[in-house]
Protein backbone atom coordinates (compact mmCIF):
# COMPACT_ATOMS: atom_id res chain seq x y z
CA UNK A 1 0.00 0.00 0.00
CA UNK A 2 1.42 3.20 -0.69
CA UNK A 3 2.04 6.11 1.27
CA UNK A 4 -0.74 9.04 0.89
CA UNK A 5 0.91 12.82 1.13
CA UNK A 6 -0.85 16.06 2.36
CA UNK A 7 2.01 18.30 0.44
CA UNK A 8 0.71 21.52 2.63
CA UNK A 9 -0.92 21.44 5.80
CA UNK A 10 -0.17 24.07 8.78
CA UNK A 11 0.09 21.08 11.41
CA UNK A 12 2.02 23.07 14.16
CA UNK A 13 -1.04 25.17 14.05
CA UNK A 14 -1.99 26.40 17.50
CA UNK A 15 -5.84 24.93 16.29
CA UNK A 16 -4.47 21.29 16.39
CA UNK A 17 -2.27 21.48 19.44
CA UNK A 18 -5.32 19.55 21.97
CA UNK A 19 -5.62 16.85 19.61
CA UNK A 20 -2.39 16.20 18.32
CA UNK A 21 -1.21 12.73 18.92
CA UNK A 22 -4.28 11.38 18.32
CA UNK A 23 -3.52 13.13 14.86
CA UNK A 24 0.10 11.86 14.55
CA UNK A 25 -1.64 7.84 15.41
CA UNK A 26 -4.33 8.51 12.77
CA UNK A 27 -2.15 9.45 10.25
CA UNK A 28 0.35 6.31 11.51
CA UNK A 29 -2.67 4.31 10.97
CA UNK A 30 -3.77 5.75 7.63
CA UNK A 31 -0.26 5.77 5.95
CA UNK A 32 -0.40 9.41 6.00
CA UNK A 33 2.78 12.05 5.53
CA UNK A 34 2.51 15.44 5.88
CA UNK A 35 4.90 18.49 4.66
CA UNK A 36 3.90 20.72 7.82
CA UNK A 37 4.43 24.40 6.73
CA UNK A 38 5.04 27.62 8.35
CA UNK A 39 4.27 30.86 8.96
CA UNK A 40 7.26 32.68 10.87
CA UNK A 41 9.97 32.11 13.08
CA UNK A 42 7.99 31.32 16.20
CA UNK A 43 5.81 29.02 13.82
CA UNK A 44 8.47 27.69 12.07
CA UNK A 45 10.67 26.07 15.36
CA UNK A 46 6.87 25.18 16.73
CA UNK A 47 7.32 22.86 13.28
CA UNK A 48 10.51 21.90 14.18
CA UNK A 49 9.49 20.21 17.36
CA UNK A 50 6.58 18.52 16.12
CA UNK A 51 8.88 17.22 13.66
CA UNK A 52 10.49 15.83 16.16
CA UNK A 53 7.80 13.94 17.43
CA UNK A 54 6.82 11.78 14.75
CA UNK A 55 8.84 10.89 11.32
CA UNK A 56 5.56 11.10 9.93
CA UNK A 57 5.96 15.09 9.71
CA UNK A 58 8.06 16.73 7.21
CA UNK A 59 9.33 19.85 8.61
CA UNK A 60 9.19 23.44 5.86
CA UNK A 61 9.64 26.55 7.53
CA UNK A 62 9.73 29.90 6.27
CA UNK A 63 8.07 32.72 5.87
CA UNK A 64 4.11 33.14 4.97
CA UNK A 65 3.74 36.52 2.87
CA UNK A 66 1.22 37.74 5.54
CA UNK A 67 4.43 37.87 8.06
CA UNK A 68 6.50 39.60 5.46
CA UNK A 69 7.58 42.31 8.51
CA UNK A 70 9.47 39.09 10.01
CA UNK A 71 12.97 38.57 10.67
CA UNK A 72 14.26 37.42 7.41
CA UNK A 73 18.13 36.59 8.95
CA UNK A 74 16.81 34.95 11.58
CA UNK A 75 14.57 32.49 9.65
CA UNK A 76 17.67 32.31 7.30
CA UNK A 77 19.77 31.15 10.06
CA UNK A 78 17.30 29.09 11.27
CA UNK A 79 17.28 27.25 7.34
CA UNK A 80 21.17 26.62 7.73
CA UNK A 81 21.46 25.56 11.23
CA UNK A 82 18.80 22.54 10.55
CA UNK A 83 19.34 22.14 6.86
CA UNK A 84 19.76 18.69 7.51
CA UNK A 85 16.49 17.95 9.40
CA UNK A 86 14.03 19.92 7.18
CA UNK A 87 12.58 18.88 4.50
CA UNK A 88 11.81 21.65 2.90
CA UNK A 89 11.51 25.40 2.69
CA UNK A 90 7.43 27.21 3.19
CA UNK A 91 5.03 29.10 3.12
CA UNK A 92 7.02 31.69 0.91
CA UNK A 93 5.81 33.59 -1.92
CA UNK A 94 3.43 36.86 -2.42
CA UNK A 95 0.10 38.27 -1.94
CA UNK A 96 -1.53 41.48 -3.06
CA UNK A 97 -3.62 41.11 -0.10
CA UNK A 98 -1.61 41.86 3.02
CA UNK A 99 -0.08 44.68 1.14
CA UNK A 100 -1.24 48.55 2.37
CA UNK A 101 1.23 50.30 0.38
CA UNK A 102 4.32 49.84 -2.44
CA UNK A 103 6.73 49.24 0.87
CA UNK A 104 4.67 45.98 1.40
CA UNK A 105 5.06 45.14 -1.80
CA UNK A 106 8.53 45.29 -2.38
CA UNK A 107 8.98 43.62 1.48
CA UNK A 108 7.60 40.62 0.30
CA UNK A 109 9.60 40.39 -2.72
CA UNK A 110 12.50 40.74 -0.78
CA UNK A 111 11.36 38.35 1.46
CA UNK A 112 10.20 35.70 -0.85
CA UNK A 113 13.65 36.30 -3.39
CA UNK A 114 15.73 35.79 -0.07
CA UNK A 115 13.76 32.64 1.01
CA UNK A 116 14.44 30.79 -2.77
CA UNK A 117 18.02 31.67 -2.62
CA UNK A 118 18.33 29.69 0.33
CA UNK A 119 16.04 26.83 -0.84
CA UNK A 120 18.43 27.03 -3.58
CA UNK A 121 21.38 27.16 -1.50
CA UNK A 122 20.50 24.02 0.30
CA UNK A 123 18.76 22.24 -2.10
CA UNK A 124 15.59 22.30 -0.83
CA UNK A 125 11.95 22.18 -2.10
CA UNK A 126 9.64 25.06 -1.56
CA UNK A 127 5.85 25.80 -0.97
CA UNK A 128 4.58 28.38 -2.63
CA UNK A 129 1.51 31.04 -1.87
CA UNK A 130 0.32 32.77 -4.90
CA UNK A 131 -3.16 33.80 -4.75
CA UNK A 132 -3.18 37.09 -6.69
CA UNK A 133 0.19 36.54 -7.41
CA UNK A 134 0.79 34.02 -10.11
CA UNK A 135 1.95 36.31 -12.54
CA UNK A 136 4.22 37.82 -10.58
CA UNK A 137 5.72 33.91 -9.10
CA UNK A 138 6.05 33.22 -12.73
CA UNK A 139 7.90 36.20 -13.36
CA UNK A 140 10.28 35.93 -10.32
CA UNK A 141 10.86 32.17 -10.79
CA UNK A 142 12.37 32.60 -14.20
CA UNK A 143 15.43 33.37 -12.28
CA UNK A 144 15.46 30.32 -10.09
CA UNK A 145 15.43 26.44 -10.16
CA UNK A 146 11.35 25.38 -10.61
CA UNK A 147 12.22 21.93 -10.38
CA UNK A 148 10.93 21.19 -6.66
CA UNK A 149 8.13 23.76 -6.75
CA UNK A 150 5.02 23.68 -5.52
CA UNK A 151 2.40 26.03 -6.51
CA UNK A 152 -0.21 25.35 -3.16
CA UNK A 153 -4.07 25.64 -3.78
CA UNK A 154 -3.58 26.18 -8.08
CA UNK A 155 -6.35 28.72 -8.25
CA UNK A 156 -5.05 30.10 -11.72
CA UNK A 157 -6.35 30.11 -15.39
CA UNK A 158 -6.00 27.31 -17.40
CA UNK A 159 -3.28 29.53 -19.15
CA UNK A 160 -1.60 30.03 -16.07
CA UNK A 161 -2.01 26.27 -15.33
CA UNK A 162 -0.24 25.45 -18.43
CA UNK A 163 2.32 28.22 -18.03
CA UNK A 164 3.09 26.47 -14.84
CA UNK A 165 3.52 23.51 -16.64
CA UNK A 166 5.94 24.80 -18.83
CA UNK A 167 8.11 25.76 -16.33
CA UNK A 168 7.93 22.43 -14.41
CA UNK A 169 5.78 23.71 -11.14
CA UNK A 170 3.92 20.84 -9.39
CA UNK A 171 0.21 22.31 -8.21
CA UNK A 172 -1.77 20.88 -5.65
CA UNK A 173 -5.33 20.70 -5.34
CA UNK A 174 -7.34 20.21 -1.45
CA UNK A 175 -10.81 19.49 -0.33
CA UNK A 176 -12.77 22.07 -2.56
CA UNK A 177 -12.25 20.29 -5.21
CA UNK A 178 -14.73 17.69 -4.35
CA UNK A 179 -17.65 20.50 -4.72
CA UNK A 180 -15.68 22.86 -7.18
CA UNK A 181 -16.38 22.41 -10.71
CA UNK A 182 -13.28 24.76 -11.93
CA UNK A 183 -10.96 23.04 -9.60
CA UNK A 184 -11.82 19.59 -11.28
CA UNK A 185 -11.60 21.26 -15.00
CA UNK A 186 -7.58 22.20 -13.53
CA UNK A 187 -6.62 19.04 -12.52
CA UNK A 188 -7.85 17.12 -15.52
CA UNK A 189 -5.67 19.62 -17.46
CA UNK A 190 -2.77 18.99 -15.29
CA UNK A 191 0.28 17.42 -16.39
CA UNK A 192 0.00 14.10 -14.40
CA UNK A 193 3.03 13.68 -12.94
CA UNK A 194 3.21 17.40 -12.14
CA UNK A 195 -0.35 16.77 -9.55
CA UNK A 196 -0.02 16.71 -5.83
CA UNK A 197 -2.92 16.71 -2.78
CA UNK A 198 -3.36 18.71 0.28
CA UNK A 199 -5.82 20.09 3.19
CA UNK A 200 -3.92 23.43 3.59
CA UNK A 201 -5.29 22.29 7.31
CA UNK A 202 -6.80 24.43 9.36
CA UNK A 203 -8.33 26.17 6.67
CA UNK A 204 -12.36 25.21 7.14
CA UNK A 205 -14.44 24.17 4.12
CA UNK A 206 -18.04 24.43 3.12
CA UNK A 207 -20.63 21.96 1.21
CA UNK A 208 -20.03 18.66 2.58
CA UNK A 209 -17.52 19.36 5.19
CA UNK A 210 -19.77 21.72 7.07
CA UNK A 211 -17.21 24.47 7.89
CA UNK A 212 -14.74 22.47 9.34
CA UNK A 213 -11.22 22.86 9.68
CA UNK A 214 -9.45 20.83 7.67
CA UNK A 215 -8.28 17.53 9.22
CA UNK A 216 -5.69 15.34 7.56
CA UNK A 217 -7.96 12.24 7.40
CA UNK A 218 -9.72 14.46 4.10
CA UNK A 219 -6.97 13.17 2.12
CA UNK A 220 -8.22 9.81 0.35
CA UNK A 221 -11.13 11.79 0.54
CA UNK A 222 -9.24 14.27 -2.05
CA UNK A 223 -7.54 11.36 -3.35
CA UNK A 224 -10.86 9.29 -4.45
CA UNK A 225 -11.85 12.58 -6.27
CA UNK A 226 -9.00 13.17 -8.30
CA UNK A 227 -8.84 9.34 -9.27
CA UNK A 228 -12.40 9.32 -10.71
CA UNK A 229 -11.78 12.88 -12.26
CA UNK A 230 -8.69 10.92 -14.33
CA UNK A 231 -10.56 7.69 -14.88
CA UNK A 232 -7.93 5.82 -12.20
CA UNK A 233 -8.51 3.15 -9.51
CA UNK A 234 -7.66 5.04 -6.12
CA UNK A 235 -5.04 2.39 -5.75
CA UNK A 236 -3.49 3.67 -8.74
CA UNK A 237 -3.96 7.52 -8.11
CA UNK A 238 -2.62 6.85 -4.53
CA UNK A 239 0.35 5.11 -6.44
CA UNK A 240 0.84 8.07 -8.67
CA UNK A 241 0.78 11.31 -5.92
CA UNK A 242 2.88 9.29 -3.76
CA UNK A 243 5.54 8.64 -6.99
CA UNK A 244 4.93 12.71 -7.88
CA UNK A 245 5.49 13.96 -4.57
CA UNK A 246 8.26 11.56 -3.35
CA UNK A 247 9.66 13.96 -6.70
CA UNK A 248 8.82 16.75 -5.24
CA UNK A 249 11.05 16.09 -1.96
CA UNK A 250 13.66 14.92 -3.70
CA UNK A 251 13.62 11.49 -2.24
Amino acid sequence: MPWSFDSHIHLSDSTYLPEINFILNQMKFLKIKACCVSMNIENSLETLSLSKQSNLVLPFIGIHPECANDDLEKINNLIELNQNNISGIGEIGLDPTYCKNIDDTKRQIQVFESLLSSAEKFHKPISIHSRKSLDDIFEIMTSYDTKHALLHWFDGSKKQLQKAMDMNFYVSFGPVMIYANDKQTLLSKADESKILVETDGPVRFSRCFEMKSAQISFIPSVIFCASKILEKTFDDMSLLLEENTNRFLGI
